[in-house]
């Protein structure tokens, strides 16, 4: 049985009436945080999630269906990040943004929801100090339970090269772990 919310899912998909307004509120924290896995600023993330609003706007018609809509909005947003990590405005800008914000849970002692933030936040550092190439293959496997195939697709690489960074970044982890410092680009 499907919830409400995947009911009005599979409607406007296949009724094309999909309206701006019901992307931005199924999509926007995820376009967001993926924004942000790649710029590491929250400001910057959130002017290109608007960007990337205004691009789906102006492009839902071409929008063909050969791949998922979220796929398409993630290819989107990849390739403005892209464009504004090249940008010499990002590139003397200072980064001090954290990916998370904290998260409280009821069942957790204070103590126990304090540590769980602190190692929550130190994954977060290490993931984000992480060469790019490595990070945005973590980001979709495991922040956004993307299956290889799909990274692959949406990324345009062949899933060896995928398989291959999601080893080679969960050993530059755990490297990380080990030494205690934070390593990357």
């Amino acid at each position: 049985m499907l919830s409400a919310r995947k009911k009005e899912k599979v409607t406007a998909l296949e009724t094309n009436e999909i309206d701006l307004d019901w992307i931005m509120k199924e999509y926007g924290q995820s376009i967001l945080w993926l924004a942000y896995s790649y710029v590491k600023d929250k400001s910057i993330a959130e002017d290109i999630t608007q960007e990337v609003f205004i691009s789906c706007y102006n492009h839902l018609a071409d929008f063909r269906g050969e791949a998922s809509l979220k796929t398409w909005l993630y290819r989107i947003t990849g390739n403005r990040c892209k464009d504004v990590m090249k940008s010499w405005s990002f590139k003397s800008k200072k980064i001090t943004q954290s990916l998370f914000d904290d998260h409280h849970s009821l069942e957790q002692t204070p103590e126990e929801a304090v540590l769980k933030r602190i190692e929550d936040r130190e994954l977060s550092l290490k993931v984000l100090a992480l060469p790019i190439k490595y990070r945005e293959v973590i980001y979709l496997h495991y922040f956004e339970d993307y299956k290889i195939e799909e990274i692959s697709s949406l990324l345009g690489i062949k899933s060896n090269t995928i398989k291959t960074r999601l080893h080679r970044g969960r050993v530059l982890i755990k490297d990380m772990y080990e030494r205690g410092g934070r390593s990357g680009k």
